[in-house]
């Protein structure tokens, strides 16, 4: 609840930019307006008198008298005639779009369903769809995100003596890196370990560690372990059968190893705790204890610890405490210098070996003095106001002098593929954070081995834990701390940052990466030095920040976000990362061992780290594309049907004439054009699902939003003008010695049809130009489209008598004039796109045009691997199998500019044909320059 923040209401980058086309539309539409209304007010004139424009006492519209009145009802006339410019339609299509990409493609996705946990990939909003798609900045937590989240007591440290002889994987990585033969060592084969248990010292098992130096401390240490906690245990109370139920996976393991050392907890009542001791005053004897629980300060992300307050039962009253080392080590008491820097040196050893650490620490109490704390206790506890701030001053009286008992390690393992799946993210040119809570060294070692920092790396690291701040914290002066706490992080900011731009702007090319912690990054996010702070961390290409608290992971998202304007996603599995889910643009939950409150916050929830990979590369990348092409294709159709109706105002002495009849306006956007781009927006798809990963690349298109700036825009805009043009005039041009059947030439309404004709044909054929992919149903939604018009126009020209379009399509299609005009116009239309589309595509080629050209021989594979999932799981063959696949015929056209040379083989790959050279082909062929046997799919 302290790191809480309000619910934001996220748009996506293409919505934001799609307001920003919109309204230069409406600019485009207003000055539209003020032509013709300027037009109008100066061609109204009592010369044009037999127009019979205007009569005395008639409309003001045309009144040459007041041409200040007929330029203002121009206008409105005009923006009724010019309205549909502004395309209403689209944000009803693209939510349609988004919502059957959300439920249909990425929830039923094979590849990032999770068979051990029976757990789909879940979009939880449509909004976000192609922001996935344009992600450079990706903020992770680390435990249950980029590790299982399955605890495992690994080794442990006890008044200064080390315990536990396992050798973890990073420390087998680390060996690795540094060319040293490291071997495992085996633990003996017939001992069988329980889950959350994986410690292997005989020194410590079976009652073996009364025979200790320390067996008092030994016994303080696992009685910590067995007391201090809030676990609840469930079922038969024996230690085979008995079951805990933990509020973290870490408590859990702290209470199992508890058992296997001796002391069994096994029963909890309010007030009570039951453990049974063995081996505690001689070998073989078993002991039922109880304890009084009389308080229980409970962990939270500010306090960083959890203490209790327990009574044995000869009366003796004891606080003990356990939390990170950097609280415990400030509340100890002074003296026992030693053990707190043999400890000390312990902690980072077992940060080196990846392994997550605890400080254990206990005080006898005074009773008269628990007394006294205890009144104070109660009265904050009861409090209806700051009772959370209340309880953790009260805490802070009676939890300093502590004695160091020892700490703890614990494991936990990377999830499988994450390794992979964080260089793939990187050669796309997403930068990945790890926002993590324990230690430096830790974070260090976690990093290398997902392979986010490698030695090849320059590594910048901001430490707390330096022999400076120690001393001057050793003094005890908080005022003192602070200030040379944040000097020394202003001095090391502008030194990282100048050796940073240093290497930079050298010839190196070496990569860089920060490391930080949590105390640092609180002054270094000061606004006096945020901003040093975000141009040194932009320059990484990765960063760690360890010891933070959910608020500054939420801090950190904001500060990319906001002060670079980069588009965001954060990912975590637990309630410390909400804030930070929320805070950036895209938020991924991991349905992990945690709770649901991080995929309850999120905007789409996976199971497990590596599906980042499908979710981005594959989903994210072809929504952003699909909706690209989506929201230009009606940008162009609906500018290009406004112009033809704009030239024929200049005909008409700007008198705001429709040149199309009213329903001809009405459906164009419903159904003429509607249905050929929903099916692009769902099934375009430039290169498969394989190939997209393979060249993760492809994904930088996304981040420099390739497919949707103001270039495109400005090339489908005069695109629009050119074909608006060609229709408009050649239609009219052609007409003047057009005759119908009856011997009479065309009017108005003949033209008009015509012209609405070709303009259907075209804009519908340049949708498919458009597509990297056709399909069947590509094809049945443009050919349907085009007959719709013509099934409407025979069905309207009949039904209304009394309009001028009555009968008009059957006297056009008695004429040769209408089929010639209906074929050469799109053809001429479309000539300017067919050219242009063909030169980029020879000599500025994008990335996945690239990628086809490579794989132009190789057969698409088939089905994306989809999957439904209902309330109850179907057997592994239904799940697989009974879902309606996405259309499987392979690509009739692969959306290339033209046929030209060099691609005919593509078309006839497709189609299984084996195409013949063509001279044009070798000669072509033999004038490219030869390229390598592994090409690149970036231009870089």
């Amino acid at each position: 609840m302290m790191n809480s923040m309000n619910v934001p209401s996220k748009r996506s980058t293409l919505e934001r930019k799609l307001d920003k086309v919109i309204a230069t539309l409406f600019g485009v539409l207003l000055s539209m307006c003020l032509i013709g209304a300027i037009g109008s007010a100066v061609f109204v004139n009592n010369k044009y008198y037999y127009l019979k424009l205007w009569i005395d006492g008639d409309s003001q519209q045309f009144n040459p008298r007041n041409r200040f009145v007929v330029f203002i009802l121009s206008i409105f006339t005009l923006i009724t005639l010019y309205s549909p410019i502004i395309p209403i339609s689209l944000y009803v299509s693209i939510e349609m779009i988004k919502f059957i990409q959300s439920t249909k493609f990425i929830n039923n996705d094979l590849r990032m369903y999770h068979s051990e946990t029976n757990t789909p990939a879940l979009a939880r909003t449509s909004n976000l769809n192609e922001e996935l798609g344009q992600v450079e900045y990706i903020f992770s937590d680390k435990t249950g995100t980029l590790t299982r989240n399955l605890m495992e007591f690994f080794k442990c440290s006890i008044g200064g003596e080390m315990y536990g002889t396992g050798v973890t994987e990073i420390e087998l990585g680390a060996a690795k890196r540094s060319g040293v033969n490291v071997r495992e060592v085996q633990k003996p084969s017939h001992t069988a370990r329980e889950k959350g248990f994986n410690f292997n010292d005989d020194r410590l098992m079976h009652g073996a560690w009364t025979n200790e130096p320390n067996p008092d401390m030994c016994k303080e240490f696992f009685r910590c372990l067995a007391i201090c906690h809030t676990v609840l245990p469930e079922g038969e109370e024996t230690p085979e059968k008995l079951r805990y139920q933990a509020a973290s996976p870490d408590e859990a393991a702290l209470v199992t190893a508890a058992k296997n050392f001796g002391f069994f907890f096994y029963r909890r009542t309010p007030t009570m705790i039951y453990v049974r001791e063995s081996h505690v005053e001689r070998m073989g004897k078993v002991q039922d204890c109880k304890y009084e629980i009389l308080n229980i300060l409970e962990f939270n992300s500010t306090r960083k610890r959890q203490s209790v307050v327990c009574r044995y039962g000869d009366g003796r009253l004891v606080l003990y405490c356990k939390g990170a080392d950097t609280v415990i080590y400030e509340r100890l008491a002074s003296g026992n210098d030693e053990l707190k820097n043999i400890s000390r040196e312990q902690l980072e050893q077992y940060g080196e070996a990846g392994l997550r650490t605890l400080c254990l620490a206990y005080k006898d109490l005074n009773p008269d003095m628990y007394e006294s704390w205890n009144e104070k206790y109660i009265q904050a506890k009861s409090s209806l106001r700051d009772r959370e701030r209340k309880l953790d001053e009260v805490a802070e009286l009676i939890e300093k002098d502590l004695t160091l008992i020892g700490c703890t390690a614990i494991e936990d393992k990377l999830q499988e593929g994450v390794p992979s799946c964080i260089e793939t993210l990187s050669k796309a040119g997403i930068k990945i954070w790890v926002l993590t809570g324990d230690k430096l060294e830790t974070a260090i070692n976690i990093a290398y081995a997902c392979k986010l920092i490698n030695n090849d790396m320059k590594q910048f690291v901001i430490s707390s834990e330096t022999d400076a701040i120690r001393e001057v914290e050793s003094r005890g002066d908080q005022v003192e701390i602070a200030r040379f706490t944040r000097e020394t992080v202003k001095n090391e900011l502008h030194k990282c940052h100048e050796e940073a731009q240093s290497i930079i702007h050298g010839s190196s090319g070496q990569k860089l990466s920060l490391l930080i912690d949590g105390k640092c990054l609180m002054y270094a996010l000061d606004p006096d030095l945020r901003s040093i702070l975000l141009s040194l961390s932009l320059s990484c290409t990765s960063v760690v920040c360890c010891r933070v608290s959910p608020l500054q992971k939420a801090q950190v998202t904001r500060l990319v976000r906001k002060g670079a304007n980069k588009i965001t996603l954060s990912i975590g599995d637990g309630a410390n990362d909400v804030g930070m889910i929320q805070a950036a643009h895209v938020g991924v939950g991991i349905s992990g061992l945690e709770g649901m409150q991080a995929v309850m916050a999120s905007d789409f929830a996976i199971a497990q780290f590596r599906f980042l990979t499908d979710l981005l590369l594959v989903h994210g990348r072809w929504s952003y594309s699909r909706l690209c092409k989506v929201v230009s294709y009606f940008f162009y159709k609906n500018l290009t049907f406004t112009l033809t109706q704009f030239w024929y105002t200049f005909q008409t002495g700007y008198s705001g004439q429709r040149f199309y009849d009213d329903w001809f306006q009405s459906l164009y956007n419903v159904i003429f054009t509607a249905l050929p781009v929903i099916i692009v927006g769902l099934l375009d798809k430039d290169v498969s699902a394989a190939l997209s990963k393979k060249y993760p690349q492809l994904y930088k298109e996304g981040i420099y939003n390739a497919f949707f700036n103001w270039k495109v825009v400005g090339t489908l805009a005069c695109f629009s003008v050119y074909q608006s043009v060609i229709v408009y005039h050649f239609t009219v041009a052609s007409s003047t010695t057009g005759l119908n059947s009856a011997g009479k030439i065309l009017g108005l309404w003949d033209i008009s049809s015509t012209a609405f004709t070709c303009l259907v044909i075209t804009v519908n054929l340049r949708l498919l130009m458009m597509c990297n992919t056709v399909t069947r149903w590509h094809s049945i939604s443009v050919i349907g489209s085009i007959l719709a018009w013509f099934i409407f126009i025979f069905i309207y020209s009949l039904v209304f008598v009394n309009k001028g379009t009555y009968f008009t399509i059957y006297l056009l299609m008695s004429t040769p004039y209408f089929y010639l005009i209906a074929i050469l116009v799109p053809i001429v239309a479309l000539l300017g796109d067919f050219l242009y589309q063909g030169v980029q595509r020879w000599f500025y080629p994008y990335d996945y045009q690239i990628v086809q050209e490579i794989h132009r021989h190789e057969a698409e594979a088939i089905g994306a691997g989809l999957l439904e999932v209902g309330n109850q799981l179907t057997p592994e063959e239904e799940r697989r199998y009974a879902f309606a696949l996405l259309p499987r015929e392979k690509s009739k056209h692969t959306g290339f500019a033209f046929d030209s040379p060099g691609y005919e083989s593509f078309f006839a790959t497709q189609q299984g044909v084996i195409a013949p050279q063509k001279p044009w082909d070798v000669i072509r062929r033999a004038s490219m320059k030869p390229k390598s046997k592994s090409p690149r799919a970036s231009r870089s």
